[in-house]
């Protein structure tokens, strides 16, 4: 990979802060855009997607389509079928008739275009993003690995740094490492011996990694001395909403009527929307109770507790046990257990940018919670004397709705920035993309499609990736 130049008389069009795949994506699209100049710097050493998730037959929860460009540009190099054509492995996933790929092989399709795109660093953390008046430019300050301070101009930046492991508060005080008797599933694979070696092992957290986990241990330990807790804190181990319309919860129009809701409405709608993306996939929870029943086919329950509806509310480590307080909301009943260790499967929280954003942050519109004011085309809300665009990704949920952290509109987020910071319509996008119409019409005299693409936005000349 070439090594990052600086260029002070220059500024990038575009520097990106990060390289998950949704900045990837952004920096794949920019490739084709001829005269382009993008930066994009990662602190790590290579491109790693969830390495301590990456359970053997685990799959990416989206259809292949949903790579880092199909979706917005299906001729694109650099694509998942791109990408299985240049390892010769195309005829056997034809064969396969796969429609959810194997996580491991998005993870490793993703390092392949990372390490393909000249604009894609390794090694550096952007450490500040300011301001530079006098050049009318972002100046971002990074570093190497080797602890060197660098920097470089930009007429735009992208924030994709990702999202950290979330602890629930009772219980931040009892992970102290990676490979303690209590670790964030993120770190489930690293520690898995040990979990499969412990004889008492309790899982917390109702989502898709808590159910993975779970399975996984349950398939390794022994018949009838399997010593398992699964604990959610919904009512139920629910499926994820996985219909084709609900699915279109997914889609550009629901975002934008999301967007277009007050933020109050906004803040509430959320949480409600948990089955959407904080539930389990029907497979998984089929392969739990087919793998639950097959242990007890010559008679006998396995030695496995499931219990939804509680919440844990406290713990800590007494030398090798762990002590956790649960309370069953329904039943108003607490009570407390010992186990040998604990994953908690807890989800992830958007990693905090105030450090890095600091330099900026008087110019930084917030809304009544203190978060960044985003406009629909991601493009955080800035005072006026800052002619720079910063944009966001997989940062705004709070305006955007529950398809940020969504890997299907990865692409179409990426477009929809570029378009925005270019000014024209770069990527044509589609005008319509659900059959479900969200929301009542709000104009008389035009018809309901009329009235509901008004409402949405999507009337405007240039598509919905447009400037405004």
């Amino acid at each position: 990979m070439a090594s990052v130049v600086r260029d002070e008389n220059a500024p990038y069009d575009l520097v990106g802060v990060g390289l998950g795949p949704f900045n990837l994506a952004l920096a794949a699209l920019a490739d084709s855009i001829s005269g382009f100049r993008s930066l994009f710097l990662h602190d790590q050493d290579d491109f790693r997607w969830h390495h301590g998730m990456m359970i053997k037959g685990t799959t990416v929860q989206m259809p292949f389509l949903a790579d880092l460009v199909t979706l917005v540009e299906p001729t694109n190099k650099w694509s998942f079928l791109a990408y299985l054509k240049h390892i010769e492995r195309l005829f056997p996933f034809y064969f396969a008739e796969q429609q959810h790929i194997r996580r491991a092989e998005y993870d490793a399709y993703c390092r392949w275009v990372s390490r393909g795109l000249e604009s894609c660093h390794f090694g550096y953390r952007v450490t500040a993003v300011a301001w530079d008046a006098s050049r009318s430019a972002f100046e971002v300050t990074y570093s190497s690995l080797a602890g060197d301070t660098k920097y470089c101009w930009a007429d735009n930046v992208v924030l994709g740094i990702g999202t950290e492991p979330a602890i629930p508060a009772p219980l931040q005080g009892m992970i102290t490492n990676t490979a303690g008797p209590v670790v964030h599933s993120a770190d489930y694979l690293p520690n898995r011996d040990m979990f499969v070696e412990s004889d008492d092992v309790t899982v917390v957290g109702s989502g898709q990694s808590g159910a993975e986990v779970f399975l996984d241990l349950l398939r390794r330990k022994p018949l009838g001395a399997e010593r398992l807790r699964w604990l959610a804190r919904t009512q139920a181990f629910a499926p994820m909403e996985y219909s084709k319309l609900g699915l279109e919860h997914f889609t550009p129009d629901y975002t934008r009527y999301f967007f277009n809701l007050s933020e109050r409405a906004r803040d509430r709608l959320v949480p409600s929307q948990w089955q959407l993306y904080k539930a389990v996939s029907a497979a998984t929870l089929c392969d739990i109770q087919e793998e639950l029943y097959g242990r007890s086919l010559h008679g006998g329950w396995p030695d496995v507790t499931l219990t939804p509806g509680v919440e844990v509310t406290g713990g800590k480590i007494l030398k090798d046990r762990v002590v956790l307080q649960v309370r069953h909301a329904e039943q108003s009943r607490t009570t407390s257990f010992e186990t040998s260790a604990a994953i908690l499967a807890t989800g992830y929280k958007e990693r905090p940018s105030n450090t890095l954003l600091a330099p900026l942050e008087r110019f930084l519109q917030r809304d009544e919670k203190g978060r960044l004011r985003v406009d629909i085309d991601y493009r955080a809300e800035l005072d006026k004397s800052v002619t720079g665009g910063l944009f966001l990704q997989n940062a705004e949920r709070h305006t955007h709705g529950v398809g940020a952290p969504d890997l299907g509109l990865a692409a179409w987020r990426g477009a929809s920035i570029l378009n925005a910071l270019c000014h024209r319509e770069v990527f044509r996008l589609p005008k319509r993309s659900a059959f479900t119409h969200f929301g009542l019409p709000v104009e008389d005299g035009l018809n309901y499609s009329e009235q509901t693409l008004r409402a949405s936005g999507q009337h405007r000349e240039g598509g919905p990736g447009g400037t405004t």
